[in-house]
């Protein structure tokens, strides 16, 4: 299963769906491509956190597409 709670299913560049801070209560996504990876072990039960190309930081709840 291919979802974001594992460091390794995830790279820099990949589109996808994440949850904002703001965004916790409500599971509400926005998506991105991925260009920092900021969680640096290699497991976290909520997904792992990243910032998008955009800027915004959120966990990752699920990749929607690897890298191009």
């Amino acid at each position: 299963m291919n979802d974001g709670k594992y460091r390794q299913h995830i790279k820099a560049g990949m589109e996808v769906d994440i949850i904002l801070k703001q965004d916790q209560r409500t599971g509400k996504t926005t998506r991105g491509i991925v260009k920092d990876l900021l969680t640096n072990s290699a497991f976290h039960p909520h997904g792992i956190k990243v910032r998008l190309s955009n800027g915004q930081v959120g966990r990752v709840a699920a990749i929607v597409r690897a890298e191009a």
